[in-house]
Parts: C-alpha cells; sequence; structure tokens
C-alpha cells in the first residue's frame, strides 16, 4: 500500500514573472512539501532574465537540487512533455531530461504524445513513439529513473489508447503519470480510470476542473494546461485519495493550478483529507 504525499507543479507561479527558485520558495511557504519543474532545451529569454520559472537543462542540474534543499522541499519529478510522435524533438529531449533528473535526484520524468505530425498515419505515429520511448528508457533504466507517460493528446485520450502507449516498450521504468482534469475533460470517469492504471502509476498531475470548463470542453478537448483549485471544481478528491493509497509506491500528487491563490487554497483543501 502507498503513501500520498502533496506536491505542485510550477505552473502555478507562470503569471507572477518570477524565477524558478522564487517558485520552489513560495511553494514551501504555501505548505508543499514536493515540487514538480519544467525543464526546456537550450536557453529561453524570459527564464534567463529571471521572470519565468522553466529550468534549462543547460543548467547545473545541482541548481535544482540546491533551490529544494533551502526551501525543505522535495523532488516528485520532472515536467518534459515532448511530442513522442516526433523523435527528432523528442529522443535528444526526453533522454538529457532523464540524465538531467538523475543528477538532481527527480525520481520522474513526466510526458504525454504530444501532438502529431499532420501527414504521418495512426500505425506511423505509435511506430515513432515506440522508438521514441524505447530510446528514453534505455537511459532511465540503469539511473532509476521513472517515465511516467501522461492521458493527454489524441492516442491518450482513452482508456485503451493511453493502454496501447505503455505497452508499445515493455521497461520497468515506464509507467504512468495519471492527470484527473484531462481524463476527466475527454469525457470518461476518472476514477475509474486511475483504477485501471494503478498497478502502473508512479506519479499524478492533481487538477480539478470548473463546472464553468466542465460544461464548456468536457467531451471536446484531450486535456487542459492547468485547472483550477483543488476543491473549488468537480474532482472528488477523497476519492482520488483513497485509490492512490492502494497503489504499489508511494505516489505524490502534483497539484496543478495556474496561479498562486489557486495553489494556496488547493493545499488546504489537500491537506485535510490527506
Amino acid at each position: 500500500m502507498g503513501t500520498v504525499k502533496l506536491g505542485i507543479n510550477l505552473e502555478f507561479v507562470r503569471h507572477a514573472d518570477k524565477p524558478f527558485e522564487w517558485g520552489v520558495q513560495k511553494a514551501a511557504e504555501l505548505g508543499y512539501e514536493y515540487v514538480e519543474p519544467m525543464v526546456h532545451w537550450g536557453r529561453e529569454l524570459l527564464s534567463e532574465a529571471g521572470y519565468f520559472h522553466s529550468v534549462s537543462m543547460l543548467d547545473d542540474p545541482l541548481r535544482v537540487t540546491r533551490a529544494c534543499a533551502a526551501a525543505g522541499v522535495k523532488l516528485s519529478g520532472l515536467s518534459a512533455h515532448t511530442p513522442l510522435c516526433k523523435p527528432e524533438i523528442s529522443v535528444e529531449y526526453l533522454k538529457q531530461a532523464v540524465r538531467f533528473a538523475a543528477e538532481c535526484g527527480a525520481p520522474v520524468v513526466n510526458t504525454d504524445e504530444g501532438p502529431k505530425p499532420a501527414w504521418t498515419t495512426e500505425k506511423e505515429d505509435h511506430t515513432l513513439m515506440r522508438y521514441t520511448i524505447m530510446e528514453a528508457a534505455k537511459v532511465a533504466e540503469p539511473r532509476g529513473v521513472l517515465i511516467g507517460l501522461e492521458p493527454h493528446q489524441q492516442y491518450s485520450k482513452h482508456p485503451e489508447g493511453l493502454d496501447r502507449i505503455y505497452k508499445l516498450v515493455k521497461s520497468p521504468a515506464v509507467g504512468i503519470n495519471f492527470d484527473t482534469g484531462n481524463s476527466y475533460l475527454c469525457g470518461h470517469n476518472p476514477y475509474q480510470w486511475l483504477q485501471r492504471v494503478l498497478g502502473r502509476l508512479v506519479h499524478l498531475h492533481a487538477k480539478d476542473i470548473s463546472v464553468q470548463q466542465s460544461g464548456a470542453e468536457r467531451g471536446k478537448v484531450t486535456g487542459t494546461p492547468v485547472g483550477c483549485a483543488c476543491g473549488e471544481g468537480v474532482i472528488d478528491w477523497a476519492r482520488v485519495i483513497r485509490i492512490c493509497r492502494k497503489a504499489k509506491r508511494d505516489i505524490v500528487i502534483s497539484v496543478e493550478c495556474g496561479t498562486i491563490d489557486q495553489a494556496a487554497f488547493s493545499v488546504e483543501h489537500l491537506k485535510k483529507l490527506l
């Protein structure tokens, strides 16, 4: 039986125009035990200027380690979403993310299949995804890093599609990063879907969906970048936590919301349930 722990994706400071270290400190101040940073390739102007939370993988991975140690938080994983159907982008990006995660101490690298090329067939896309995931898994296995596949795009918008992607590569490094909000917006029962992947679960994105967004988008989209505050939307968090406690491993539920105020509400709501 797993222990459920509470973390947050640093997307909650995306609109605060602050750097990575500031976001980590703010998460700690709010009461989160874990953080999930976003990493990027190369150099990005806003991040370099200190106006965005993403971390370049050209930086020293110990930058992340030191920031977490200074704030008294731990890493639940890295947000390393890249289009798996486009290996010219995703293969080297994911391999570098895995190496970066191993050195900074992040146990999981989260990704999804991303937007597909306009000209490829479904069969070709799955061949391309298999190549990408296999290359990443070969780097992840000896380093003890897990790859969390998330339901988000065209093929993973239903349970069978996510299962098909997961089964492309047989590796102990490959698991599921379940997203409560994306699964709900796709038109499915998120609790039944979470139960289905429980034995493969390595991380969870705690994304709530407002009543307004639910009415406007459910069944019409494959996901959304961030949700509302946990406890202010349609997701039953007590039920999600009960299911996660039956997992084979400890699970961090990483809140995905869009503002600092939402992050503050989420931590108070979820702490009461935990």
